[in-house]
């Protein structure tokens, strides 16, 4: 179920809502369309992941398109799967957050939900900023394969 808080309209010079935007990023995202998910995102997007998840390769701050692309290439790496599932956006200006969870696969095979808060940061009706925070403990528990992951 998605549930939306809207502070203020903060529909643009368009009149598209970025919580549309957001919304269309999603949609995008859980058909593999990465032509349709570099739309919404600005060509100076800051794509920014955990730290915590440095030496998988997945942490830190990508830029650009280029930046995002070589990010989702390298996850099939790491990861044998994911689905996210936004169930909250809460929008205030050009900020929306989005709370979630998403079921993600081991490349061995094992599944977990975990939960996600995405902040993303929108200018002239697209993504300039997305910052990824989650638990990065349960994340890498799950993807090396260590027992906890299940708890």
């Amino acid at each position: 179920m998605h549930q939306e808080t809207y502070e203020q309209d903060n529909r643009e010079g368009g009149g598209v809502a970025n919580v549309d935007v957001i919304r269309a990023a999603y949609g995008a995202f859980h058909s593999q369309d990465v032509d349709a998910l570099l739309k919404n995102l600005a060509p100076d997007i800051e794509w920014v992941h955990p730290e915590g998840m440095a030496d998988h390769g997945l942490g830190g701050t990508r830029h650009g398109h280029s930046g995002v692309l070589a990010f989702l290439r390298h996850v099939p790496s790491v990861i044998g799967g994911m689905r996210l599932e936004p169930q909250e956006f809460v929008v205030s200006g050009n900020r929306v957050i989005v709370l979630g969870t998403r079921q993600v696969t081991s490349l061995h095979g094992r599944t977990a939900t975990l939960r996600f808060v995405h902040s993303w940061t929108l200018r002239d009706g697209r993504a300039v900023r997305m910052e990824d925070v989650f638990d990065t403990v349960a994340f890498r528990r799950l993807i090396e394969n260590t027992p906890e992951a299940s708890a």
